[in-house]
């Protein structure tokens, strides 16, 4: 199944199709009652600001570009007050917005999608993933749990609370 797909950086020719990703993302979490990204956030800046700093990345079939997240590398302020406590305090990568097409439909590519995180912070010799989400984000939740995701405790961003987990991978 990897072998048809890449997860790769994106470039600012991904933009518009990223945007239209992030935009079914947001109607499908409204249509779930969700007040998650129902603030004009995420937004078509926010994108080419993660093109820019080489946040952004896509996951690719073919030509298709099936999925969307942001893989920081460098921290994340809001995770130093988290309420809780992390698993680990060294080096780690973080992944927000991430996002599936509506359009294309596949099984199971968010989960593949976390995957091929993970794969990539090895790659770079990064053995923590830290992650946040919505409390009502049942299906990132079920993805989190699935891949073995613990819950640390919670981060607040934009003046709401989300649920923060980590995940410690093997280094062999």
């Amino acid at each position: 199944m990897t072998n048809e797909f890449t997860l790769r950086a994106a470039t600012i020719e991904d933009k518009d199709r990223i945007w239209e990703i992030l935009q079914q993302a947001i109607e499908l979490r409204k249509q779930q009652g969700s007040e998650q990204w129902q603030d004009g956030y995420p937004n078509p800046e926010v994108v080419k600001q993660d093109i820019d700093k080489e946040y952004a990345y896509v996951l690719v079939s073919q030509s298709d570009i099936l999925a969307y997240m942001a893989v920081i590398f460098d921290g994340e302020p809001a995770y130093d007050k988290l309420e809780g406590t992390w698993l680990s305090d060294g080096e780690y990568v973080v992944v927000h917005r991430v996002a599936v097409a509506q359009d294309i439909k596949t099984k199971g590519t968010a989960t593949l999608l976390m995957k091929e995180l993970e794969r990539l912070a090895m790659t770079q010799g990064v053995y923590s993933v830290k992650v946040d989400t919505n409390f009502d984000n049942q299906a990132m939740l079920r993805i989190l749990e699935k891949l073995n995701y613990q819950y640390c405790g919670k981060v607040y961003f934009r003046g709401g609370a989300r649920m923060a987990f980590e995940k410690l991978l093997d280094k062999s």
